[in-house]
């Protein structure tokens, strides 16, 4: 048997957001272990196997020259985007393949900072361009198009945005400048959310489950959908997963075992009770767009680590899996601990030990979902290596979760 190319490699993600505040594509970081060399060819063909037409647009990062070089050189058109780092074009071999790679019809993205963008001869190879903003860079944009402040008329300008249109940025931390690039500026993606920053921007208020999750639940229960749809559905939003346990473990519904699963609720419950408890909650759901990316970040999380235990695993089991990766950052959202957070519903004492010790049989597998989620190649290999996981099994599950996302695509 031929070994896969997947087992040779170290591979991270990170989504791509666009104006809609959803997922437009996905970067993939690709980075060979040790002093080998990658079949980038093999890697190519496995990731074209295993994508489909309705899979995420990828945005191709090599972390390492040679792999750069190799990909530059045998990829065929039509293959998904490659970023090249600006610096690294200094390397004349780089260069050439460069130039190669764009006569041939490769779609190629110069990575680097705003301030130091390529001379126009190197520009025209490249389709597009990822981004990063200095310090400076994000106060001049702020200061061209300040944010109005709540009942205050917008403040006037103050000089040019250095941010180019249409292009893509990483790193953006702010949300404001995250507005600027996406809103103003008709940005292509954002890579990396400032989620910290628009929860910190909404601390005042508390954060309710998503408005179209609400409607999309009532409106299955009305076409007397299946009880795996609603489950399907109810995971989709963190919090309203977490908020539908609690109901069913509370004392105001009498029940007299306690509902360790959303599954188990959902059967409890019956449809009439679950549309009366979802009417309640609609007046108050969130429409706030830049939620979105969280919430589906937090998701990804949880089909990530589902998908990374073995395979034989039971279908209650699995769920359980799924759950300690759909309420890992309930924290962020409620602004408590997370041990208080799960202690308020009944469950597993597995998924605790696994969200809030990290240890237990679930722990390898929430750990490594969340190592996945950076370019950090030398923690994922160290927890290859603590517990004893697969690289190739690690990989291909990630890239079939991946490959399985349904995204609104760029242009669209």
């Amino acid at each position: 048997m031929v070994q896969s190319v997947l087992g040779s490699l170290v591979l991270g993600y990170r989504p791509l957001w666009g104006r809609l505040r959803s997922m437009v594509g996905i970067q993939l970081f690709v980075r060979g272990e040790g002093s080998g060399q990658v079949d980038a060819a093999h890697l190519l063909h496995t990731l074209q196997e295993i994508w489909s037409a309705s899979s995420p647009p990828l945005l191709l990062s090599p972390q390492t020259r040679q792999l750069l070089c190799d990909m530059l050189e045998h990829a065929p058109r039509g293959t998904p985007w490659i970023s090249v780092p600006g610096d690294w074009l200094s390397d004349s071999a780089i260069f050439s393949r460069v130039q190669a790679a764009h006569q041939r019809g490769l779609r190629l993205v110069w990575r680097g900072a705003l301030a130091h963008l390529p001379e126009p001869d190197i520009a025209r190879c490249f389709d597009n361009s990822l981004l990063t903003l200095r310090p400076e860079d994000a106060m001049a944009a702020l200061q061209a198009s300040p944010p109005a402040r709540p009942g205050s008329p917008p403040a006037p300008p103050h000089g040019a945005s250095p941010v180019l249109d249409g292009q893509m940025y990483e790193n953006i931390a702010s949300r404001a400048l995250m507005s600027h690039c996406l809103d103003e500026h008709k940005a292509l993606a954002l890579i990396g959310w400032p989620q910290e920053d628009v929860l910190y921007s909404l601390r005042h208020q508390q954060i309710q489950p998503a408005h179209a999750t609400l409607l999309k639940l009532l409106k299955a229960i009305e076409a007397e959908q299946s009880l795996e749809q609603f489950e399907h559905i109810l995971c989709e939003d963190p919090l309203l997963a977490y908020r539908f346990m609690v109901y069913t473990n509370s004392a105001s519904l009498g029940l007299r075992t306690g509902i360790d699963s959303l599954r188990r609720g959902l059967v409890m419950m019956g449809y009439g009770s679950i549309k009366r408890w979802l009417s309640d909650q609609l007046p108050h759901a969130s429409t706030e767009l830049d939620l979105r990316p969280v919430r589906e970040a937090m998701v990804l999380r949880a089909r990530l680590t589902e998908h990374l235990v073995e395979s034989g695993l039971q279908k209650d089991l699995r769920s359980e899996v799924y759950l300690c990766g759909l309420f890992s950052q309930l924290d962020d959202i409620l602004h408590e601990p997370l041990g208080t957070i799960l202690h308020r519903i009944p469950l597993s004492e597995r998924i605790y030990d696994a969200v809030v010790a990290r240890t237990g049989p679930y722990a390898p597998s929430l750990e490594m979902a969340c190592a996945l989620e950076s370019d950090d190649a030398s923690t994922i290999l160290q927890l290859c290596e603590t517990h004893e996981l697969d690289r190739e099994e690690v990989n291909r599950a990630l890239l079939r979760v991946l490959a399985s996302l349904e995204v609104v695509r760029p242009g669209h």
